[in-house]
């Protein structure tokens, strides 16, 4: 196995605090749950169209919906049962999706036209990850299929497993290391032969030695792999970060890795994969991790893609008291949710609630030119500026200073004394540059 010493320093950052709460709680499977939400919007791309009607039966593992677009990805009956209908469901950050409703009948029967895909060349492949419904699964929602077709002109040489996990309290990937290394290495080995990438790094942060060993193990003598432990600093799990931390790379401003000779994955939906081209099975299950202040007891669980949140915390014994703030991932980039009947996306990797003092925001108070914003900012960018910029609605201006290079890691604002609202200002000034005709 190639060895590779320390990683590459990347400027800026954050130490959060990691709260890593469930990190050595052994996954807990939940029961099929009583009725699942299937949004046709869980992916960067074309919305999908249900394939199914009101009254119809459906078996784990069938497809209910799909998209003829090249950036979507088919979508899965999570649970055995009927179809209860399709109704209107609103999604994190305010988005509203068709949903297809699927009232359990408690069995869990798979579907048995299911069969391993067979993929011996690289098309082949590719349609299959499609079939599979995967997107990424650390949060982006990126169909893997489109993420694995390398642009023509294109040379990569680098496949990078995302295990960093930089988020407080989020453990999925962790126990996906802990719990599947051998699924994880064979995933990574199954894009690394079709794709022809003659280097694998699973890149994972330094807080997490037993994943390290678990994963180097797991690789052994592998052509081409190497473990690389990262720097316990936030954000770095972001993909331009990554990037630059494994290989001293940079991703150009508007471009992919495959700009930089990479492709960046996450080490669940490599260790998907490998159980995918075992099985047959697509993606109809997700572990999350489900902590924070006002749950009863912390704990990652792998549940039906589609399960309400409030028959997870259910599972886990409810709420320790009254949730304050809800949020679907972590709590630097996580979105809050108005309440607890959202249902489990494919890319949701963690659900947090939090009561009392937990859930209030402090006061903002005025700028104090202290220049912890610049100095905490991955892309280098000045928040002030831009905040300044968005309440003045330049969007000139904005689109002159960088704004679409802001990657929303939220760095400026945990670093801020003043408890300047910089994040929800940078939103809306990339806003402002959207309507005025600029790039987001």
């Amino acid at each position: 196995m190639e060895r590779i010493v320390k990683p590459y320093r990347v400027h800026g950052g954050a130490r959060v605090p990691h709260r890593k709460n469930t990190a050595h709680a052994e996954t807990r499977a939940m029961p099929a749950p009583a009725r699942v939400l299937l949004p046709m919007q869980q992916h960067v791309g074309a919305p999908c169209e249900p394939l199914v009607k009101k009254g119809d039966r459906v078996l784990v593992g069938q497809k209910i919906a799909g998209s003829g677009a090249a950036v979507s990805a088919p979508i899965h009956a999570s649970v055995s049962g009927t179809v209860a209908g399709v109704e209107k469901v609103l999604l994190p950050g305010g988005r509203v999706s068709d949903a297809v409703v699927i009232d359990s009948d408690g069995s869990m029967e798979p579907d048995p036209s299911l069969r391993p895909p067979k993929a011996e060349t690289l098309e082949e492949f590719l349609a299959a990850v499609r079939e599979s419904g995967l997107v990424g699964l650390g949060g982006a929602g990126f169909p893997a299929h489109v993420k694995l077709r390398v642009p023509a002109g294109k040379a990569v040489d680098t496949l990078i497993l995302n295990g960093a996990e930089c988020e407080p309290y989020i453990t999925s990937d962790h126990r996906e290391a802990l719990e599947h290394p051998q699924d994880v290495v064979e995933g990574a080995r199954l894009v690394q032969g079709m794709l022809g990438i003659p280097r694998v790094i699973l890149a994972v942060e330094d807080n997490k030695p037993d994943a390290i060993a678990a994963l180097r193990a797991a690789a052994g003598d592998a052509p081409g792999f190497a473990v690389l432990p990262l720097r316990s600093r936030y954000p770095q799990g972001a993909e331009k970060v990554l990037v630059k931390a494994c290989t001293n790379r940079k991703i150009p401003l508007g471009k992919l890795p495959a700009d930089a000779g990479c492709i960046v994955m996450n080490i669940t939906s490599a260790g998907f994969l490998a159980r995918y081209f075992r099985t047959g099975m697509p993606l109809v299950q997700r572990r999350i991790t489900v902590d924070g202040s006002a749950i009863q007891n912390p704990a990652n669980v792998l549940v039906p893609v589609g399960t309400r949140i409030r028959d997870v915390v259910a599972f886990l014994g409810g709420y320790r008291g009254e949730p304050r703030k809800l949020l679907m991932g972590g709590p630097m980039m996580g979105l809050a949710l108005p309440d607890d009947g959202a249902p489990v996306l494919k890319q949701n990797n963690g659900i947090l609630a939090f009561g009392g003092a937990d859930a209030k925001l402090p006061e903002p108070s005025a700028c104090i030119r202290c220049g912890r914003c610049v100095a905490g900012c991955p892309m280098n960018l000045e928040p002030l500026l831009l905040e300044q910029l968005a309440e003045q609605r330049d969007a000139a201006g904005l689109a002159r200073s960088g704004v679409a290079a802001c990657m929303e890691c939220g760095t400026c604002a945990y670093r801020c004394p003043a408890h300047r609202p910089l994040m929800q200002a940078i939103r809306l000034g990339k806003n402002l540059v959207k309507q005025a005709g600029g790039k987001n």
